[in-house]
């Protein structure tokens, strides 16, 4: 037998049947043909490494771990694209265009789907796949060039000997998914979260083993820095990229006129859910390469582009029971326990019921074929039941007496819906969700105490528990041997934990205030009363109407505030931190007067800095911070990404900067 003829023949054997597989979906082999002559390859190739090639099959699984990842820089910037909610905002962006171009005739636009997955970058040089990288910041990513072999549809050698880079998106089709999660659960492992975040951790494994056993797939969907002349459209982009090697598929269009372009995402809305991978919406683009280079890029992103994201996805699954859950603030409210069911592109098996009062309008009952929604594709809710379904021997819900913690009885105020258990210091519930409250990130951000460890040491050691309450924290430090007695806690954890402890004695005052959880107060409201009365003492003795007169403090938050310092048990709990040491920094009054008067937005994904830097600056000049988009607004700095509140100022004719513009506009040395 003649080696070097059969590797040759079974690499090109086992590529084309890759490429009518991913590429085409009319598969040439079956599975097992397909697997018998890998493994051949494989052998004949470890028996010859005289005929050793990169481009082989089978570089795409089986080196070794890597121990970590290089970064490397794009040759042009991975952008992020602004985003629109709605026919309206379509329509806005299509007269952006005609704006700018000075034109009012139709614009072809090109649209695509827009995938739910892992953004990713391929180098090629002569033809040949040296360098896969992720997005990373959009400038510089991780280098996962050993993962993205095991992708059978990402080509190692192109039909043409092209230099530059091809950019597309890593994602994992659902079917996969939901095999992976059964194999998992029955390995006793914790299911994915979504296919997004599988996909995205596929990519960043150490052992592309483990990445091939993922399946991920990838779409291409334009290019970067690249050396050959392009096509003159978009579409014909995606056509070259399909001649090249990339998976062939017709999800995109091409539509005359802005009202085509509406149409057809209606329609791709209405197959969302048929499709065997998620998507999150379509990506709008100019389809003429021309305009695109005079429409050119903003800080943001493409002017040329937009995406176009779609409302909640919805699902129907079956609510299995109606449980209830205790807030720190005693109000119960109720929760559908449901069968598991993949919804806005993760799988659900809580969701809110928001309170009694809804419950009851709704109707919804424990047994039911329920409509289940992502609320803003984050929080999941119970739309409501599908009657036709409903089984004959359904009873309604009945609203509980009792708290379902500490079985005291409920209360519900006059002129409240909510009920409320008023066992506010033996609640578990209470007590439990006032400290995770207390200890979280924007508020004394104990680093070591998270919502586990308060649950443990609420209950353990059964005859004198380590946490009772939130002054408890601060003695902690004088229980070390019990917490090192404790499962899982080391001396280095222990010890870090009260040094978190200790350093959060002194978090500013804004952040204490907001620990307190007051009711209405959230973190802007703290920040406000923080500038205002500068100590703790002078918000404690605070008359309502000095409140009130705080811009953005309305009455009721006012009487609120001014009723809660008043309590006995909240004074005495003041009271108690100080004297453990709590110390909360004294708020600043403004450095400087620079913005007075103005109003400022921040939307968008910040690349310089942090939202919560850039609205303290604001608030050190006598500025205001706001969190949406008004006719007082003064300015909207606007990241990339930033979708419905760039619209909004765009509609209202609040004025747009960039980062780098509001950097200009602070003194010298504030960054």
């Amino acid at each position: 037998m003649d080696v070097g003829a059969r590797i040759a023949e079974l690499r090109q054997v086992l590529t084309r049947a890759a490429e009518l597989y991913y590429q085409y979906e009319q598969p040439e082999l079956s599975d097992t043909e397909y697997d018998l002559q890998f493994r051949e390859l494989v052998e004949l190739e470890e028996q010859h490494p005289e005929f050793n090639d990169p481009s082989s099959p089978t570089h795409r699984v089986g080196a070794a771990p890597v121990e970590g990842f290089e970064q490397h820089r794009h040759g042009v910037p991975m952008l992020s694209l602004d985003n629109a909610f709605g026919a309206e905002e379509l329509l806005a962006f299509d007269e952006r265009i005609k704006r700018f171009l000075g034109r009012d005739d139709k614009i072809e636009y090109l649209v695509e789907l827009k995938y739910d997955g892992l953004s990713l970058s391929l180098t090629y040089e002569n033809g040949a796949l040296v360098r896969a990288t992720t997005r990373g910041d959009g400038t510089t990513g991780e280098v996962v060039t050993h993962n993205a072999k095991t992708i059978r549809d990402i080509p190692l050698r192109l039909s043409e000997p092209i230099s530059g880079e091809v950019r597309g998106e890593v994602l994992m089709f659902k079917d996969i998914f939901e095999k992976l999660n059964k194999e998992r659960v029955e390995k006793g492992q914790n299911p994915f979260v979504n296919p997004r975040n599988a996909a995205s951790g596929g990519m960043r494994q150490l052992d592309d083993k483990l990445t091939a056993e993922r399946r991920l797939r990838f779409f291409a969907y334009g290019v970067g820095a690249i050396e050959s002349a392009l096509p003159d459209s978009q579409s014909g982009l995606m056509d070259w990229l399909g001649k090249l090697g990339f998976a062939r598929r017709s999800q995109f269009w091409v539509c005359q006129g802005i009202q085509e372009v509406i149409s057809r995402t209606e329609e791709v809305l209405t197959l969302r859910s048929s499709l065997d991978f998620g998507i999150d919406g379509c990506v709008v683009k100019v389809n003429s390469s021309a305009l695109q280079n005079e429409l050119g890029n903003t800080a943001r992103g493409p002017r040329w582009a937009t995406a176009y994201k779609f409302p909640s996805e919805q699902a129907f699954t079956k609510l299995v029971e109606i449980g209830a859950q205790v807030g720190r603030t005693g109000v119960v409210t109720p929760v559908a326990h449901l069968e598991p069911v993949f919804v806005g592109g993760v799988t659900v098996s809580r969701a809110t019921l928001h309170n009694y009062g809804e419950l009851e309008r709704k109707d919804v009952r424990a047994g039911d074929t329920v409509i289940v929604q992502r609320a803003g594709d984050v929080i999941p809710e119970v739309v409501g039941p599908v009657l036709d379904k409903r089984p004959a021997d359904s009873t309604p819900h009945i609203q509980p007496t009792h708290c379902p913690i500490c079985e005291t009885e409920l209360v519900q105020e006059a002129g409240y819906i909510a009920l409320r258990c008023p066992n506010k210091k033996g609640c578990p519930a209470q007590i439990a969700s006032k400290i995770i409250h207390f200890v979280g990130r924007k508020a004394m951000d104990i680093d070591g105490l998270g919502e586990k460890q308060i649950v443990r040491y609420l209950a353990e050691p059964a005859e004198r528990p380590l946490l009772t309450d939130v002054p408890s924290i601060y003695a902690l430090h004088s229980r070390k041997e019990e917490l090192l007695a404790l499962d899982r806690m080391g001396e280095q954890s222990t010890q870090n934990l009260i040094d978190a402890i200790e350093a959060s004695k002194t978090r500013p005052l804004a952040r204490f205030v907001f620990a307190l959880g007051i009711p209405l107060v959230g973190e802007r409201t703290a920040a406000d009363l923080a500038r205002e009365f500068r100590t703790l003492q002078a918000i404690r003795e605070a008359s309502a109407e000095e409140l009130d007169d705080i811009q953005d403090i309305g009455a009721r938050t006012a009487e609120e505030i001014h009723d809660w310092f008043r309590e006995e048990e909240n004074s005495d709990l003041i009271d108690a931190l100080l004297q453990v040491g709590v110390d909360p920094v004294e708020g600043e009054a403004p450095k400087g007067d620079q913005f007075a008067g103005l109003t400022f937005v921040f939307t968008g994904k910040l690349e310089q800095f942090t939202r919560e830097q850039a609205e303290a600056w604001v608030m050190d000049l006598a500025g205001k911070p706001a969190g949406s988009v008004s006719k007082n607004t003064t300015y909207v700095v606007a990241g990339p990404g930033a979708g419905s509140k760039l619209a909004k100022a765009e509609q209202l004719g609040v004025q747009v900067l960039t980062e780098g513009q509001f950097v200009e506009m602070l003194p010298e040395g504030t960054i």
